[in-house]
């Protein structure tokens, strides 16, 4: 079982894939900025780090990470305000790359976006320019990081139900939380997805048959 350290952690999907990888006997530690948050990490199975991803430096992240088996980035902005997106979705998410580097812990996994791609299209007049260009940025740096990376890219996350199966064949734009969870604990436990992009929405593929084939 792997130690792994979770930066975003009170974000539903991190919540989930907390309890998750803790049910499965791994430890999270978990990164959160507010201290009011703590109890309901502990209640998923986590162990709560209170930091400011904001403001931590290069050498703070190293820090952080040090010790840990695997980086899973699920942070983020959350939209508003384009500067606090530029700040979290790529300057941090770039550093926390670089920080596992320096840490020497290679495993890494990034909570991104389907669309997460060069020509990604959204016009920069456009509120959402900040989060596609940032996630886009972040990506890069990290495939071409060294590390042992997987970038983890849904579609439109939902509410729903998890339905343990998804697809990337435009059947549809949208998929539950619940599901991308379960994608970003295979993705740690799963050495066939390292180096891998894997964009998905929801689908009838059983999620280990499409982390196989991806």
């Amino acid at each position: 079982m792997s130690n792994v350290i979770l930066f975003g952690g009170h974000g539903k999907v991190a919540l989930l894939a907390t309890r998750i990888l803790a049910d499965r006997g791994h430890t999270v530690t978990s990164v959160i900025r507010n201290p009011d948050q703590a109890d309901e990490i502990r209640s998923h199975g986590g162990e709560p780090h209170v930091a400011d991803i904001q403001q931590q430096t290069l050498t703070d992240f190293a820090e952080l990470i040090h010790g840990h088996d695997a980086v899973v980035w699920s942070a983020g902005a959350g939209g508003g305000s384009a500067d606090r997106t530029w700040a979290i979705d790529r300057d941090a998410a770039v550093l926390s790359v670089q920080g596992a580097a320096k840490a020497g812990v290679d495993r890494y996994v990034m909570v991104s976006w389907s669309g997460s791609v060069l020509d990604h299209g959204v016009p920069q007049d456009n509120d959402f320019f900040a989060y596609a260009q940032s996630k886009m940025i972040a990506d890069a740096v990290l495939r071409d990081s060294g590390l042992r990376w997987t970038v983890v890219a849904p579609s439109t996350l939902t509410d729903d139900e998890p339905t343990g199966s998804v697809d990337w064949d435009g059947s549809s734009t949208e998929v539950p939380r619940g599901d991308v969870a379960h994608v970003v604990a295979d993705a740690v436990e799963r050495d066939e997805t390292v180096g891998k992009t894997i964009r998905f929405n929801t689908g009838s593929t059983p999620i280990a048959d499409f982390l196989r084939s991806a």
